[in-house]
């Protein structure tokens, strides 16, 4: 049975969960992504199908299921969560700041390649990937969409 096991990278993450609860835990990302080359990504995995994904939780020490929409947010290393396609294209980037359900703010920096007709900001909140990545000074947190009360765009 251990040739049936599909090899897995630890990943430390920091969750932050409805009300503003933070864990710390350990994600499990395949070595392969499904929809693009390289390493599966943090991202991947929380835009991924289903509404579980297991994770273990560094301070009880035991293997937990988050439900994809309870997450609020998901921070990582920077080097964990690259976006390749943007090394090669100039993106559209916009200083925000993200207000979440819980009376949280996040500011950092979002970047994205869209088709110049649908390269608004409000047109890639509104697309389908629940999660989006908001690049803070020392962190990549990945944002979830429905924990969001507000985005503020802010002037550079």
């Amino acid at each position: 049975m251990e040739e049936l096991r599909v090899p897995k990278r630890r990943v430390p993450a920091e969750v932050v969960l409805p009300g503003g609860a933070e864990r710390r835990v350990v994600l499990f990302l395949a070595e392969a992504a499904a929809d693009h080359s390289g390493a599966e990504q943090p991202g991947d995995l929380l835009n991924g199908p289903g509404d579980f994904f297991p994770a273990l939780d560094e301070l009880a020490g035991a293997m937990t299921f988050l439900h994809r929409g309870a997450v609020a947010v998901v921070r990582v290393a920077r080097t964990l969560e690259a976006d390749c396609a943007e090394a090669l294209t100039l993106p559209t980037e916009h200083e925000v700041e993200v207000h979440l359900a819980d009376g949280s703010c996040r500011t950092g920096l979002v970047s994205y390649l869209r088709p110049p007709d649908r390269a608004r900001l409000v047109d890639f909140l509104n697309e389908a990937p629940p999660f989006f990545r908001l690049l803070e000074a020392d962190a990549v947190a990945l944002v979830n969409k429905r924990h969001v009360t507000r985005v503020v765009l802010l002037s550079r």
